[in-house]
């Protein structure tokens, strides 16, 4: 048995996954999920993933964005002790941030997939766009835990890859529309 490989995150319904939050990465339109009408049941689906993660898992600059953050942030104080894995060539041991629980450094998609075959729950990606498609188009990851908000941005980093590829299903496990017009979609990948 394989470990599940999630990716979770907030998407435009265009697509684009960067800068929800903030300008960080410099998008423009950066922080739009925060101009969006709260509704704290539309943030459900990141309560039930609370419960469900056993690993982390980070590309390199989403690492460098939440390691400084989330090791004292209530919201993810669940987080604290759970492993962590950050795939990076660059990124060295002297690098990490202390106080944060077990991180581990992975080199190459290889790495990632030994990790996968090894014992344990499931690994969620945040963050990490660039990564998690990377992951998708080396059929490395499980299941996509999406809240798809009503805006369109036009430009940005998306999740899926637009080069030509064969047909990749999947398959609807979970959704729910809320009344700011945020939908919930998770999505299993067919094999």
């Amino acid at each position: 048995m394989t470990r599940e490989l999630v990716y979770t995150g907030f998407m435009s319904l265009d697509g684009v996954v960067d800068s929800p939050g903030g300008k960080a990465e410099g998008h423009r339109s950066g922080g739009w999920v925060l101009r969006t009408e709260f509704v704290p049941e539309a943030y459900s689906l990141k309560a039930e993933e609370l419960a469900e993660t056993t690993a982390l898992m980070f590309g390199r600059r989403s690492y460098d964005a939440f390691a400084p953050i989330w090791p004292g942030s209530e919201d993810h104080a669940a987080y604290k002790d759970l492993p962590k894995y950050v795939v990076s060539t660059t990124l060295a041991d002297d690098d990490l941030v202390d106080g944060w629980g077990p991180i581990t450094i992975l080199r190459s998609d290889e790495d990632v997939a030994a990790l996968k075959r090894g014992q344990g729950g499931a690994i969620f990606i945040h963050g990490s766009a660039e990564l998690a498609r990377r992951l998708a188009d080396a059929d490395l990851i499980d299941r996509y835990n999406l809240l798809v908000f009503p805006v369109l941005l036009g430009a940005g980093k998306s999740l899926f890859s637009r080069e030509d590829r064969d047909e990749r299903n999947l398959k609807l496990r979970d959704s729910a529309a809320y009344s700011n017009g945020v939908a919930k979609l998770v999505y299993d990948v067919v094999r």
